[in-house]
């Protein structure tokens, strides 16, 4: 009596593992057209879900979106095959404005120099411009400071006029200075007092955002 039972169990479970799940048709239609964003992978659905929808009508939506997306993309965007890295396939510039990821950078406070550029009129130059000046002695372009530049004009001269009285005092100072020296040793007072000044301006700076 057993082995009858047992066969009849096999013969109507058989048929249950040969089914196979129902495939969903490649093309679809509603009845208000979907829109797209291809740049942004996008598919718009306007069609109206139900008051409370259940998980499989959530689903089938969501598949037929996919479904559609990859219909358009396949069918508007170039599809080329590259040997190394496969078939790619080609997407347009996006469409649909997205939020920014992070916030918008804080606004930078105006530095003393910005300040006092502002107060007198003195425009920002662009990069690389005022870099050269004509020099008519020589007759070429050379740059206004570093090597070779015009701020060190007469220092590598081999001959150079001598006032007597900035030569008396040159040698009243007794550090072996001469006058042939005189103008690299003004030229390095001056950026040692422009950098006094910005150290200056920064201690300041730094105070006055304590106070705030």
């Amino acid at each position: 009596m057993a082995t009858p039972t047992s066969d009849a169990k096999t013969s109507a479970s058989a048929p249950q593992a040969s089914e196979r799940p129902e495939r969903l048709p490649v093309t679809v239609t509603k009845p208000i057209p979907y829109t797209f964003d291809l740049g942004n992978l996008l598919c718009n659905d306007l069609n109206p879900l139900p008051p409370r929808p259940t998980d499989t009508e959530l689903s089938s939506a969501a598949r037929d979106c996919a479904q559609a997306l990859v219909n358009q993309l396949l069918t508007t965007c170039p599809i080329i095959s590259h040997p190394t890295d496969g078939v790619l396939l080609t997407l347009p510039p996006p469409t649909t404005p997205l939020p920014r990821e992070k916030p918008l950078p804080a606004e930078k406070k105006e530095t003393t120099w910005e300040k006092f550029a502002k107060k007198k009129g003195i425009k920002d130059k662009k990069k690389g411009e005022g870099k050269m000046v004509y020099n008519e002695e020589k007759g070429e372009w050379v740059p206004k400071w570093g090597y070779k530049g015009r701020n060190k004009d007469g220092e590598g001269d081999w001959i150079v006029e001598v006032d007597g009285k900035k030569e008396k005092q040159a040698q009243g100072k007794g550090d072996g200075g001469t006058v042939r020296g005189e103008g690299r040793r003004e030229r390095i007072e001056r950026v040692r007092r422009n950098e006094r000044k910005q150290k200056a301006n920064e201690r300041r700076e730094r105070k006055a955002g304590v106070g705030n």
